[in-house]
This record gives structure tokens, sequence and C-alpha cells, in this order.
């Protein structure tokens, strides 16, 4: 748990805070820790005015705060005990040899279902409670490679589905109002950047689960285009539509974050199709005026669930006609809005019985190695459990029916992987072709953050038509992008949805719309702290 793996190292923090005078290292211009981009950070790293040692204490004094104590957010699993020895490391080598590149020194937190080899990787599970990989998953070990630290793990939705809660920690908190979800499977990452934890997130999307905790939680966020980021250690739901996505409060720190995470990766094949996007600086995409003359198109398909989602929509086109953007209405087929949960649902339970089998092979013996078996000891659990163990009796009753799902080569999902997928592809390709679209606009969730705990999927008595999965059937890439705030306080976010590999296009639109609405905010739950200023 981060509760008790951080007491001495934050004791350790809040004696520096108290010792260190504010005015000793505030001087000129100041940015609160929030505001600040990865750009503003290195501008501070420059000249001598912030180092990484001491933006890694801002973020540890920040989950003291607001982890371990206030409104115990419960967004983070692990903390990386030697963060601190890392940055002081990264900062004397950047005296010495320069930054490695714009996340040198920078903080990041990864989804607990990707492995890193120094700290445990549970899935939110407490099948997997303090199970060590191998080895670092491929984009973790980029990000190493680019100076970046890993300051921790956050908590998410058990094995990336059902509700957003772990059996290894529980449920997590949306910061600007505890009583509402932040959304799953990535939770506790929306949580944690939100409520300014660590400058980068990294979560994973199979069906929106980058994409509905940004907006929750009021970030921007990235499911990108399939193959453009390996999956090659990550904890797998349904490799035909696993994709992991950088999320951050700001754009410019998405697209620097992409940046260094791209690569051939020779153990996931997928990645053999982003080779012409290899070595792409993806910050120098982001145009301040490119929503003039792009041609916008509106997916009115996922309005009419809340009228205040739908105003927050509205006055965001508006924002963007003004711009310049032309905006074009796009309906998508019916059948295709009826048909696609079951095109999904064919693929990932399958998919997810065999390929869970196949991370688990991996792993230490005492670990089950079969879904079989861990329906088994999920039941073992729910009848008698252990110390420290929780239930998760939704995600666990899904285990079931996973396990009798059926097999990949069943002729049903043969016809979805061969013919329904590629069939999803080409109705949005020629959508967005038809009308010579740049993006295709919508609201990420149809309806503001639903009470905590309650299901709004389609099972719900009332269930709100997502675009989200499209992207993973398509697996064209989707950037969030925070848009407003409901009356009562709650993030809404908007999608910009395109065509393969069209990333650049996508960040330049989103990070002009950023720059013309600036619809972030801090959650009221995590304030800024005294002195937490970025100089």
């Amino acid at each position: 748990m981060a509760k008790a793996l951080t007491r001495t190292c934050i004791c350790v923090i809040s004696v520096i805070l108290v010792l260190t005078p504010i005015g000793s290292w505030l001087s000129g211009q100041v940015l609160d820790l929030s505001s600040a981009t990865i750009s503003d950070i290195n501008g501070a790293f420059d000249k001598g005015t912030l180092t990484s040692e001491r933006l890694v204490e801002l973020y540890l004094a920040r989950i003291n705060a607001y982890e371990n104590k206030g409104p115990h957010l419960n967004a983070l699993i692990t903390l990386n005990e030697h963060a601190l020895e890392t940055a002081r490391a990264l900062d004397a080598e950047r005296k010495t040899d320069g930054p490695r590149s714009l996340l040198h020194g920078i903080p990041v937190v990864l989804k607990d279902n990707i492995d890193t080899q120094d700290m445990a990787t549970t899935a939110g599970s407490i099948l997997l409670k303090g199970s060590i990989p191998p080895n670092d998953a491929f984009i973790v070990t980029k990000l190493r490679q680019a100076g970046a630290i890993i300051l921790g793990k956050t908590n998410m939705s058990e094995f990336a589905s059902g509700v957003t809660l772990s059996s290894v920690d529980g449920p997590m908190l949306n910061p600007h109002d505890l009583n509402r979800t932040p959304s799953g499977s990535s939770g506790g990452t929306g949580v944690a950047i939100a409520a300014s934890y660590a400058q980068l997130g990294i979560g994973t999307d199979t069906g929106g689960s980058v994409r509905g905790p940004s907006s929750s939680n009021g970030i921007a966020g990235l499911k990108p285009t399939h193959g453009l980021l390996s999956r090659d250690g990550i904890v797998p739901l349904a490799l035909s539509f696993d994709m992991a996505g950088p999320m951050a409060r700001h754009i410019f720190d998405v697209a620097a974050m992409l940046s260094v995470m791209t690569g051939v990766d020779p153990n996931d094949p997928a990645t053999e199709k982003s080779s012409v996007a290899i070595g792409t600086d993806y910050t120098h995409y982001l145009n301040p005026n490119a929503l003039e003359g792009a041609r916008i198109g509106v997916a009115r398909d996922f309005l009419g669930y809340d009228t205040e989602v739908d105003w927050i929509i509205e006055a965001s086109l508006e924002s963007m006609r003004n711009a310049g953007a032309t905006i074009v209405d796009v309906r998508y087929p019916d059948w295709l809005l009826n048909a696609k949960a079951d095109f999904y649902t064919t693929i990932r339970w399958r998919e997810f019985k065999e390929q869970i089998e196949t991370y688990l092979a991996t792993l230490d013996s005492k670990y089950p190695k079969t879904l079989e078996e861990m329906v088994k000891r999920s039941q073992q659990i729910l009848a008698k459990g252990g110390k420290g163990e929780r239930t998760n009796p939704t995600r666990w009753s899904l285990f079931q029916d996973e396990l009798n799902s059926g097999s990949l080569h069943d002729s049903d999902y043969l016809a979805m992987i061969n013919h329904g997928m590629p069939l999803v592809r080409e109705i949005l390709q020629g959508l967005i072709a038809k009308q010579q679209l740049d993006a295709i606009v919508y609201p990420t969730s149809p309806r503001r953050p639903g009470p905590l705990g309650e299901n709004r999927g389609p099972s719900s008595l009332d269930p709100a038509v997502s675009a989200t999965n499209l992207a993973n059937l398509s697996g064209f890439p989707d950037l969030i992008v925070p848009a407003g705030f409901t009356s009562n306080g709650l993030p809404v976010g908007i999608s910009f949805f395109g065509l393969p590999f069209s990333e650049p296009n996508l960040l330049g639109l989103g990070y002009a719309f950023e720059q013309i609405t600036k619809s972030r905010r801090n959650p009221i739950h995590t304030p800024p702290l005294q002195g937490e200023k970025i100089p």
C-alpha cells in the first residue's frame, strides 16, 4: 500500500519543507505546480531555479496531504522508494551531460497493469499482490531512457474491467467530488494527475479506459492509434483493442510524453505498422491556430443524454467556429450503434481468457496460471478472505463470463476479427473522407460523472450510447481535452477522433482548443499547498 511505503519518505520531505525557507528558492516569476507544463519546468531547470529533486519533493508532499491524509483519494497502490535518489542522480547528470529529453527528471505515475521490474504489478488484483515482473514494459524502458522518474503505480479497476475499484486498494475517489466516480479502468491515473501527484501519467485503454477517467477528472488523455505504442509488458485485457495512453493536465505534456514512448518492438508485431511515426516530436505540431480552416465533424448521436453536457459541447463548437473551423454534423449508421457492443464483447471476453494466461506464465509459481484458477481463488477470498484482502464480486463474476465465452477458433470470433473490425474501420474512414474532415468531436462521456459505484454501462436501466469503443474496434486515435464544468462542478471532456496515425493533427487541434478555452481547473478537494510554486 502507498500509505505504508511512504511513511518514512514523507517524514523526511516534511522536514525539508519546514526547514527550507520559501523565499530561498522562489524568485521572479512563478507558476502554480498544477499549471506548469513540462516546457515551463524545463525552463526552470535551465535557469537553475528548480531541480528534479525539489520537483519530486513537491509531488510527494501533495501525496502525503491528499493520499495519506485529507480526502484519502486512494489513487496510488505503490510509491517508488528510490524516487528522490533517482532525481538527485538525474540532476547531477543534467549538470555534466545535459538533459536526455524534455522528460529528464520529470515524475511519471503508471497504471498498475504496466510492468516495472523494481515495483510490484498487481493489475489491481489481490490475486497478483506482490508480483514483481521479470522486466520493465517496453514503454517503461523508453520512459526511463528518456530520463523520466517512475514515481509510483496507480490504483485501477481490477484487471482493467468492471467497477472502479481494486481488490488491492478499494475504490478511487474523484477529487472534484468525492461522491462521484473518477471512471475506469485507469481511474487511479486520472485522479493522480488531476490532483497533481505527478506531472505525467500512463493509463491503458481497451474500450475507453484512458478517455473516461480523463473526462471525469478534468484532464487531457490520448488513446493512440493501435500499434503506435508497444503492448509488451502490459497485463492484457484484449490485445486487439489494448493500447497504453499518456494522461496529463496539459496537451503539451501529452505530446512530449508520446514523443519518447514510440518505437518498433520485436516483442509486439503490431508496432511494425507504426514505423511511419517513429522519431516524431509531437510537440512540433502544437499550433494555437490549428483550428483555423479545419473541418470538424460533430457526432450528434452521442448528444441528448445530459442537458448540461450538451450545452458545454455546443459552447465548445462555437469556440471552434470563432477560431475559424467549419462544423459539420455527422451521424453514424444505426446498425453500427446497435451492434458495436456485441462486436466488442465477442472479441474482448475470448481474448482475455487466452491472453491473460500467456501473461501469467511469466510470473512466479505462487500466482495463478489460468483463468479457471483465478475463478477458484477469488471464490475462496469471497468466502473467507484474509488480512488485507478485499472482495470485488462484480469483476470476479466477469471472470466466469470470460471463462465460458468460447475460444479464438470460434466462428463468431473469427467473423468479428476478419470482417467486423475491418467493417468498422471502413465505415468510420468513409465518414471522415466523405465530409473531408480533420476530426470528429463528441462528448467523451454523454453524461456527467455518475454517483460513485453506480452502473452507467450498457446493462444499466437507462444507458447512454458512448462512442469510446469505436476507437478500439477501429484502432483509430482519440484525444480528450477538458471542455468545461457542469453546474455542480463536474468536469466534461470533448473527444477529437481521427484517422490512423493522425496524432499530429489531433494534438494540434486539441492544443488550439485548449489554448482558446482554458477549461481545466484544480479539483476543490486538492487545492495548492503553501509554497507550492514553480519559479
